[in-house]
């Protein structure tokens, strides 16, 4: 039979959740006009002044509940077959490379990363996504990407030369973003040499003609000195 990862025993909880657990209730009741985030911040000031006897307590609980959780873990384990453990260990893996990827997100956005540029479809998109035709996101979409391919070359122009400026906004805004990441200490956000070249067309197509006119300057004096 199949079986899912939400099979798997869940770990106990730490002693200072367990805390958290137990007097958020009441916290709660005592300061109904707080933030949660100011609500755990509480929360936690009055976890760090808890006498250790008494943080004790939650930590024995959560040492017991540790000791089950290994005989429930193991006995889980126990009961897969090879395919099955593959199977979750892969399942396991796609989780948990989600949900780094949704935290680097959160990073980036809390950094103050600038936004991608836009392609010149999703400005039209953008643009006409409110008057376009269909009963769904999707369906307003599929119309939007057929009107796009019917418009023609001209009629494109106007989207694409403001998809080519908002590349220069991006460039411009992301040297002064690595400039700052740099003072702050993160080089690990900053980008390498090559991908900078891929996101400014401008210089690859620089470095493109360049090229082309040096093979056509080889040509000339191959041809001159035969």
């Amino acid at each position: 039979r199949g079986i899912s990862s939400e099979e798997r025993p869940k770990r106990p909880l730490t002693a200072y959740f367990r805390f958290l657990k137990e007097y958020r209730p009441a916290f709660r009741q005592k300061n109904p006009e707080m933030s949660n985030m100011e609500l755990v911040k509480k929360l936690a000031g009055a976890w760090k002044e808890l006498p250790a006897s008494q943080k004790q307590v939650y930590e024995d609980a959560r040492k017991t509940d540790w000791q089950k959780y290994s005989e429930q873990l193991a006995a889980y384990k126990a009961q897969l077959t090879p395919a099955q453990a593959a199977a979750l260990k892969e399942e396991r893996r796609k989780r948990l490379a989600k949900r780094r990827s949704f935290r680097a997100k959160r990073e980036m956005t809390v950094l103050g990363k600038p936004k991608r540029p836009r392609s010149g479809f999703n400005i039209f998109v953008s643009e006409n996504f409110q008057e376009s035709e269909g009963v769904s996101p999707v369906a307003k979409l599929k119309q939007l990407f057929d009107a796009w391919r019917k418009l023609s070359n001209s009629q494109k122009q106007p989207y694409l030369q403001l998809a080519e400026d908002d590349k220069v906004r991006y460039e411009n805004e992301m040297k002064s973003w690595e400039a700052k990441m740099v003072e702050l200490g993160r080089e690990d956000l900053i980008r390498s040499r090559k991908q900078r070249s891929k996101k400014n067309p401008a210089a690859t197509e620089t470095a493109k003609a360049s090229s082309h006119e040096s093979k056509k300057a080889k040509s000339k004096l191959k041809k001159s000195e035969e």
